[in-house]
């Protein structure tokens, strides 16, 4: 596929043709984002992040959480593909389709990196803002951090940080009773070198 031209916006039909390549592709208002594949740790946290929503939602269904790869387009020109997601089952009929989700997951957890740290925070963040997301997470696992933002009418609220160092938990309106201690998020894992 040849590189679009300046000005030139990118489509979901320019999206399904990216190569399989084992990297991560996205469309951010018909632009093209390429990320590699996630590190060790990055993976051992969404692989923690999962089990500990999954389990959750196991004893209150009230949901689901899924994880990447799962492509999530808000629009023709804006097709995404989260770390984890969770999606109510008051929404899942309006946003689940056979292929991928069509519309505004409730919640979108991104665990960052040195090449998407900065994309997260910014032009990922007014994206799921502006496309309705409810809540949104930045796992940060360089300071053992999450920040959460959350819906307030239109927009997003300033973020609430929670940190490893202060011993905090996370809890969410979306899934009441949830109490996710940030120890059981960034567990020492070993590192492999």
């Amino acid at each position: 596929m040849k590189p679009a031209g300046p000005g030139v916006k990118l489509t979901y039909d320019d999206f399904l043709l990216f190569p399989d390549d084992g990297q991560r592709h996205e469309l951010i208002d018909g632009e093209h984002y390429v990320t590699p594949s996630p590190i060790l740790r990055h993976q051992q946290i969404s692989g923690d992040l999962y089990f500990l929503l999954r389990s959750f939602l196991e004893n209150h269904p009230i949901g689901q959480v899924l994880y990447a790869p799962l492509d999530v387009v808000f629009s023709h020109i804006d097709v995404v593909v989260p770390d984890l997601l969770y999606i109510s089952n008051e929404r899942a009929a309006d946003v689940l389709t056979r292929a991928h989700v069509s519309g505004s997951p409730d919640l979108v957890i991104e665990i960052g990196s040195p090449g998407t740290r900065k994309r997260d925070e910014t032009i990922k963040r007014r994206l799921y803002e502006r496309s309705g997301v409810l809540e949104y997470w930045i796992v940060d696992p360089e300071l053992d951090v999450i920040r959460v933002y959350r819906r307030a009418e239109e927009s997003f609220a300033r973020a609430i940080e929670l940190s490893l160092e202060a011993d905090d938990i996370l809890t969410t309106p979306l899934l009441p009773g949830l109490e996710l201690p940030l120890r059981a998020v960034f567990r020492n894992h070993q590192a492999i070198t």
